[in-house]
């Protein structure tokens, strides 16, 4: 394979301490329309993720949960990957962090920082937040000693003996590697956030804890029975680990999706521990915004955490997808609402798309329209389209693909097919409609890869009236 035709893709690889929700699935769909997008542009495009199973909060849970951690990861595991398949999202590698393989992988990875000359054990004292798994210094909390992340929950304060990995030794190389854009970060305003940290000066952070708090679970120390991996060390690396023997080629990744909570472990420490072990740097970080539901963060004591295996099953697949490309800004904070859910389903595709295809699907069967080969190969992608997929523009995106639908449906209006009587004519009307239907669904295709299927599909051969593709709901 030509390296120079591939194209790597991940999403973050997400904790599994609980089940999925919402926001879980914006970034499945979001990774895998990016897939999509390559492969169409006939890249070699793969997409991986994963479960990050070795933080203290997978432990925690586990013990509240009453079961063994290792039983307790791999349920809830099995349900990112149920969660991904419901979703259409198709995922070429899916790396457990417990699997043995990713186990040997982290400690090489540990054993080449090391041999650089960058980890060394030393007593320490810190501010923890289990939710972030990350040690903070005090300037960095709030004014009620709190994480942002996590107002209200209290941090530990811990004292133990830990490896540490000298990232102020990469402080420079970092800062260059983000203004060069070697390392680029859509949206900008999230590299100006890392700019803004590496300003403030690059502290050694703490790689290890001990047996005792992390209860033997996790990836083990090399040569230091008594400390497993900082769980950030380890999971980082689920992106390299989790392509086995099609590691050297495709890595290094060609962009890495996440959320903005964890910019500062793509963009600052994975660079270092690469650097540090003289691997290939990713190439790109695409950071997505967080969800409010109904306005309000989504929080257990809330008791308004949505379940998309949910809404899949009241709304299906393409509509959930459709909904979060087309109504959550791809960088921005954004609100998921299921009753604006309905709204949007009703008008764009109920009302939109579905309505478009059985109006023409009647027209044609009454005229015994047959499809050509030559109309299933047309294409249509303005400049402005292309370039929204590029910036990851998903909304503007399907913006423009309907524009074309309603064009499609205004001109129908203004021919008014069903009055004409010279059969030559009706046939350009419905032949320029179909053709229309083609070009454009072809666009929906990384966005609502079933729907598309099913309309390219239908406008093939003989066209019969179609079945409704989004009954309308109330």
């Amino acid at each position: 394979m030509d390296n120079q035709n591939k194209f790597y893709i991940t999403t973050a690889i997400p904790y599994v301490n609980a089940k999925p929700h919402v926001g879980h699935a914006l970034e499945f769909v979001q990774a895998d329309t990016i897939a999509r997008i390559q492969r169409l542009k006939g890249k070699n495009a793969i997409l991986l993720s994963g479960s990050d199973e070795n933080a203290l909060k997978n432990v925690q849970a586990a013990e509240n949960a009453g079961k063994d951690v290792k039983v307790f990861v791999d349920e809830n595991s099995k349900l990112f990957e149920n969660l991904a398949i419901a979703l259409d999202v198709e995922f070429n590698y899916f790396q457990k962090g417990s699997n043995e393989n990713h186990y040997v992988s982290s400690q090489e990875l540990w054993n080449k920082c090391s041999e650089n000359g960058d980890i060394y054990k030393k007593d320490y004292t810190g501010f923890y937040c289990v939710g972030c798994e990350l040690f903070y210094e005090v300037d960095e909390l709030n004014e009620f000693a709190e994480c942002f992340e996590h107002p209200g929950k209290p941090l530990q304060k811990i004292s133990e003996s830990n490896y540490f990995f000298k990232l102020s030794r990469y402080q420079d190389q970092i800062k260059q590697l983000l203004e060069s854009n070697a390392l680029k970060i859509t949206p900008t305003t999230r590299k100006n956030e890392m700019l803004s940290f590496i300003k403030r000066g690059l502290q050694d952070i703490s790689i290890s804890r001990t047996n005792e708090r992390a209860k033997n679970w996790g990836v083990p120390v090399p040569d230091d029975n008594s400390q497993r991996m900082y769980v950030w060390f380890d999971a980082l690396n689920i992106y390299r680990s989790g392509l086995g023997d099609k590691y050297d080629k495709f890595w290094p990744a060609d962009v890495h999706v996440i959320g903005k909570g964890i910019t500062r472990f793509h963009a600052i420490y994975w660079p270092a521990f690469l650097m540090s072990a003289n691997l290939p740097i990713p190439k790109s970080l695409f950071v997505h915004g967080y969800f409010t539901v109904d306005g309000q963060k989504m929080s257990k004591s809330l008791g308004n955490v949505v379940d998309p295996i949910d809404l899949i099953n009241r709304y299906g697949t393409d509509a959930l997808r459709y909904y979060l490309l087309s109504q959550i800004p791809p960088t921005d904070d954004g609100n998921f609402s299921e009753e604006k859910l309905k709204i949007i389903y009703n008008a764009d595709l109920a009302n939109g798309l579905g309505n478009l295809v059985s109006r023409v699907s009647k027209l044609c069967e009454r005229e015994n329209y047959e499809v050509s080969i030559g109309q299933n190969n047309l294409v249509h992608a303005s400049s402005e389209f292309n370039l929204a997929l590029d910036n990851y523009d998903f909304l503007k995106a399907i913006g423009i693909i309907n524009q074309f639908l309603k064009k499609i449906d205004t001109q129908i209006n203004l021919d008014e097919p069903w009055k004409i009587e010279d059969k030559t004519n009706l046939n350009l009307c419905l032949t320029n409609y179909v053709n229309e239907i083609i070009k454009t669904t072809k666009l929906l295709i990384p966005f609502m890869p079933k729907t598309a299927k099913t309309v390219l599909s239908h406008f093939s051969g003989k066209v019969e009236s179609a079945n409704i593709l989004f009954p309308r709901i109330s």
